[in-house]
């Protein structure tokens, strides 16, 4: 998506959107700070074209050519959309908590999957504690019911600094991991495809560490999951729809609803021992960035 112009009239701004389309162009009308009407063009192989269309349109805007190619295009718009609708409806029913990634899933968001799958395997899904010890933030000792570590993560002082991370790849059950997975297989494809690996590795990484502190800092080391990650991720989806549309990353508000509702309901008590605070500071922090990034971005546009 890249800015092609601006007007001052928003009508103006909408009538050059509908010759855009009428010449099969998709685009975008956006007021900025300054309360001129900008046209984003969606595909970045159409720029030149829209360009040349802009200044032609510029020239000789009130010609009833352009009105008649307006007028066509606002009408062809409203035809596909009517097309168009009943198909989305269906897809939004049918997939409302998955993601169908344009350019298949991306390799970070397969090797996070294997991972945890492999680790999963590795300690019989979290039950075999002498090796589930090993990912964990800190090691710790189980005597009976009772469980002992040494506290100020000395592990990673002494350089384990991978176990900052580790313990995401940990699940204690088969549901545990299997929506785990199925959320980071959308949410991950979704930043993978639109923002690149290096930026999906980066809030992993980032959100996963800071989580996982916090949990350590509430309840200690016996813990593990991929859900704070989850939980950032989609804040951070969230956060750049609501405010940034050129980052074209997007979510149905039913899987916010649901996941929202997921939330409250470990909160609660009623699905057993969860690692609560790990989803509670991964959301925190995914939000902030989703709306830091989005401000960035907007800022970087209008100037």
């Amino acid at each position: 998506m890249r800015l092609v112009g601006d007007f001052h009239e928003q009508d103006q701004a909408k009538r050059f959107s509908d010759v855009l389309y009428a010449n099969g162009i998709e685009s975008q009308v956006d007021q900025n700070a300054a309360g001129q009407w900008e046209i984003w063009v969606l595909d970045e192989d159409q720029i030149e074209k829209a360009t040349a269309l802009l200044r032609q349109y510029a020239e000789r805007s009130n010609d009833t050519t352009y009105v008649t190619v307006a007028r066509k295009g606002a009408e062809q718009r409203r035809h596909d959309a009517e097309v168009s609708a009943p198909k989305r409806n269906r897809v939004v029913e049918g997939r409302t908590l998955f993601y169908q990634s344009p350019g298949g899933y991306g390799i970070l968001t397969i090797v996070l999957i294997a991972a945890s799958v492999g680790v999963a395997l590795l300690t019989n899904l979290g039950a075999n504690d002498r090796i589930v010890r090993h990912f964990t933030i800190s090691d710790y000792t189980v005597k009976g019911n009772t469980i002992t570590w040494e506290s100020g993560l000395p592990e990673i002082r002494r350089g384990q600094v991978w176990r900052l991370f580790t313990p995401i790849f940990v699940h204690f059950g088969f549901l545990h991991i299997l929506f785990n997975m199925l959320w980071l297989r959308d949410l991950g494809s979704m930043i993978e495809t639109h923002r690149g690996t290096r930026h999906l590795l980066l809030l992993v990484l980032v959100i996963a560490a800071l989580s996982n502190v916090a949990q350590y800092l509430v309840s200690g080391p016996s813990f593990g999951g991929m859900s704070g990650v989850v939980y950032g991720l989609l804040g951070y989806i969230w956060m750049q729809g609501k405010f940034n549309p050129a980052s074209r990353l997007a979510l149905h508000p039913q899987t916010v609803t649901l996941m929202i509702i997921w939330f409250f309901l470990c909160l609660s008590g009623l699905m057993g021992s969860i690692a609560n605070t790990v989803h509670g500071v991964g959301a925190v922090v995914g939000i902030a960035w989703g709306f830091i990034a989005a401000q960035v971005a907007l800022y970087r546009r209008h100037n």
